[in-house]
C-alpha cells in the first residue's frame, strides 16, 4: 500500500528531472566503456580447490556450471578488492549483491550482514580512502537492515540489490575495496562496476567523497558533526540513523551549515524532519531526493530511524571550507528534565550515526574515521532479558499447547502459545532483578492474522489497556509496559487472555522475550522517581 501511495510522488519528482537527463543522454560522449566485475573468467577456481585469480583473463563464458559461478566468498578479516583500474576515468555505476545474514542453504551459519562490510574507495594513489563507511550505511540502509531504497544517485531493489549512480571521477587511479570486519564470511558476492575510461579530465573537476561517523551517544552540549572540511567544493547528500534512548520524539533539532568558516550558520533549518523534506515527524518512505527506509516504532525507548536527503539540484556550495551539523533536541518526559517538565526543547542523548556525501577539489581536512565493525555495532539497551522460549513447560500456560517457533525477525525462537479459546487461556514468565535502577518493562512479541488479546499483570499489578496481538500480516513490534524503579528481587509477568480482535481467527500468543531496558543515566542522576511506588501508580512515559 506504501509503495502504491508513494507512486505518484516520486513519478512527478522523475517527469521533474526527466527532461533534462534526456537532454544529456543525447550529448555527444567520449571516452570509452569499461567494467569490472566479478563474472568467471578462464584459469580461475572458486567454491572449493585452489583459489586461481585472475580479473584481467578472458570471461570464462563457457557450457560447463562452473562458467555460472560468478560470485566470491569473502573470509572474516579479508579484504577483496572490486575494481583496480588506471585513468583519467569516471566510476558511472556500481551494482552490488550477496547473501543476507539469515541461516540459508547456501550459508548453514549464516554471513555478514551489510553493516559489518566496510566500502572504501582510492583515488589517484592516496593511502587515505576518498569513501569510507559501512556498505549498507552508504546505500542509505542503516542498522543492518535489508531494506528498499528508489532514489536518483542510489537503489536498492528489493532490499539486496545495491545500485549507486554517484559520478566518482579519476585521474591516475581508481581502487574500490570492501572489508570484510565480521566474524562470518561475505557469502555470494556478486558485483558490476561501470566506469568511463576518458582521454582527460577538466583541471577543475572535483573529487567524490563520503565519511561515516558516530556518537553513541550524541555527545552532551555539542552538536553533532557530520561533514567538517577546507577546501571548495559542494555537499551532495546526507545518511543519518538514530536509535533513541529516551521517550517520545528526538527529531526537533535543526541543521546548522556553516560555510566558509563563518562563527555562526547561515543555513539554519527548522527541524530533523524538515531537513528530510518531510513534515510533522517521520514515516517510512522513499522517494528520488529524500526518504525513510527504516522506521519501526514511535516513541518507544530503542526505536530505529534511518532518513536520507540528496542535494541534486540544490547542493551546498562552499569556496573554503563548509561544517554541516544537527542538534540532538527532542521532546523528553519528565523524570528526564532537570525541571521535572515535559517539553519540546531538551537535549537528548541518543545514539546517532551518519554518511556525509560531497565533492571537494583539493584534499578534505575531516579527520573522521570508521571505527571497527565491532564498535559500530549499538550497544545493547537491556538490563535483563528472558526468553519465552525457555517457558514452554506446562506450569507456566494455561490450557493450549506452548512451543518454540522460529521466526526471521528474531536470532532465536519465538514461543508460540495455542490457545483454542479465551477462557483458562494464560501465560507466565518469571524474570529476576538484581539492583534497584530505572529500568522500562516491554516485550518483545509478535502479531498475526489469528492471534488475541492479552491483559499484562506484573505480580498482579495491572499494566494498562489489554494488547491487542492481531495484525494482517505477521509482524514484530515492542509493547512498552511501565517505567519504573523494581527493588531486587523475583517478578512474575502474567498475559491473561481477554478475548480477540474482531478480524482475528484465533487467540494465540506469539511472544520473544520480556525484556527490562535501561533509560537515560540522567533518570538515576535527578531520581525524581525513585521512591514512587509503581504499584500504587503504574506510570509509562510516552
Amino acid at each position: 500500500m506504501k509503495r502504491i501511495l508513494m507512486l505518484p510522488l516520486a513519478l512527478g519528482m522523475l517527469a521533474s528531472v526527466q527532461a533534462g537527463l534526456l537532454e544529456e543522454v543525447a550529448k555527444p560522449q567520449t571516452g570509452r566503456s569499461m567494467r569490472s566485475t566479478s563474472t568467471m573468467r578462464v584459469g580461475e577456481v572458486r567454491r572449493g580447490g585452489e583459489r586461481k585469480l585472475n580479473s584481467k583473463a578472458e570471461p570464462r563464458g563457457d557450457l560447463d556450471e562452473q562458467s555460472n559461478w560468478d560470485n566470491y566468498q569473502v573470509a572474516p578479516g579479508q579484504t577483496h578488492v572490486l575494481l583496480d583500474e588506471q585513468g583519467p576515468g569516471v566510476i558511472t555505476h556500481i551494482w552490488i549483491t550477496f547473501l543476507g545474514p539469515e541461516p540459508q542453504n547456501w550459508a548453514k551459519q549464516g554471513s555478514a550482514n551489510h553493516q559489518e562490510m566496510l566500502l572504501r574507495m582510492y583515488w589517484d594513489g592516496n593511502p587515505r580512502p576518498a569513501v569510507e563507511a559501512p556498505l549498507g550505511d552508504f546505500f542509505a540502509s542503516c542498522f543492518g537492515q535489508r531494506r528498499e531504497v528508489a532514489s536518483l544517485p542510489v537503489v536498492v531493489d528489493d532490499g539486496d540489490a545495491y545500485n549507486c549512480f554517484w559520478r566518482m571521477p579519476f585521474r591516475k587511479s581508481a581502487r574500490i575495496e570492501i572489508v570484510n570486519e565480521s566474524d562470518k564470511p561475505i557469502s555470494l558476492l556478486y558485483y558490476n562496476l561501470d566506469w568511463i575510461k576518458k582521454p582527460k579530465l577538466p583541471k577543475d573537476t572535483p573529487y567524490f567523497y563520503a565519511q561515516y561517523r558516530q556518537e553513541y551517544p550524541a555527545e552532551h552540549g555539542k552538536d553533532y558533526v557530520l561533514l567538517d572540511t577546507k577546501g571548495k567544493g559542494h555537499y551532495v547528500g546526507t545518511v543519518l540513523a538514530v536509535r533513541t534512548r529516551s521517550p517520545s520524539w528526538f527529531g526537533e533539532g535543526d541543521e546548522k551549515i556553516y560555510i566558509d568558516g563563518e562563527a555562526k550558520a547561515s543555513i539554519w533549518g527548522t527541524g530533523t524532519e524538515d531537513y528530510f523534506l518531510c513534515a510533522w515527524g517521520l514515516k517510512q518512505t522513499t522517494s528520488p531526493y529524500f526518504g525513510v527506509p527504516y522506521f519501526d516504532q514511535w516513541g518507544i525507548v530503542g526505536s530505529h530511524t534511518s532518513a536520507y536527503r540528496w542535494h541534486l539540484n540544490d547542493p551546498l556550495v562552499f569556496n573554503t571550507g563548509i561544517k554541516v551539523t544537527f542538534e540532538h533536541f527532542g521532546w523528553i518526559s519528565s523524570d528526564e528534565n532537570p525541571d521535572r517538565k515535559t517539553t519540546s526543547w531538551n537535549e537528548r542523548e541518543d545514539d546517532y550515526s551518519s554518511v556525509a556525501f560531497w565533492y571537494q577539489t583539493g584534499q578534505p581536512t575531516f579527520t573522521a574515521r570508521a571505527p571497527h565493525a565491532r564498535e559500530r555495532r549499538l550497544p545493547s539497551l537491556e538490563r535483563v532479558t528472558a526468553y519465552a522460549r525457555d517457558f514452554a513447560d506446562g506450569q507456566h500456560h494455561g490450557a493450549g499447547e506452548a512451543a518454540p517457533q522460529p521466526l526471521e525477525f528474531y536470532a532465536g525462537p519465538q514461543l508460540l502459545y495455542r490457545p483454542g479459546e479465551a477462557a483458562g487461556a494464560w501465560l507466565e514468565m518469571p524474570f529476576e532483578v538484581k539492583r534497584k535502577e530505572p529500568l522500562r518493562l516491554l516485550l518483545n512479541l509478535t502479531k498475526a492474522p489469528d492471534f488475541g488479546q492479552y491483559q499484562v499483570t506484573l505480580n498482579g499489578v495491572k499494566l494498562g489497556a489489554p494488547m491487542d496481538g492481531y495484525n494482517s500480516k505477521v509482524v514484530n513490534e515492542e509493547f512498552h509496559l511501565l517505567d519504573f524503579w523494581p527493588e531486587p528481587g523475583t517478578y512474575t509477568l502474567r498475559l491473561e487472555c481477554v478475548g480477540k480482535n474482531p478480524q482475528s481467527t484465533g487467540y494465540y500468543l506469539g511472544l520473544e522475550s520480556v525484556r527490562l531496558r535501561e533509560r537515560r543515566p540522567r533518570v538515576l542522576q535527578y531520581g525524581f522517581e525513585k521512591d514512587s511506588d509503581w504499584r500504587k501508580h503504574p506510570k509509562l512515559y510516552n
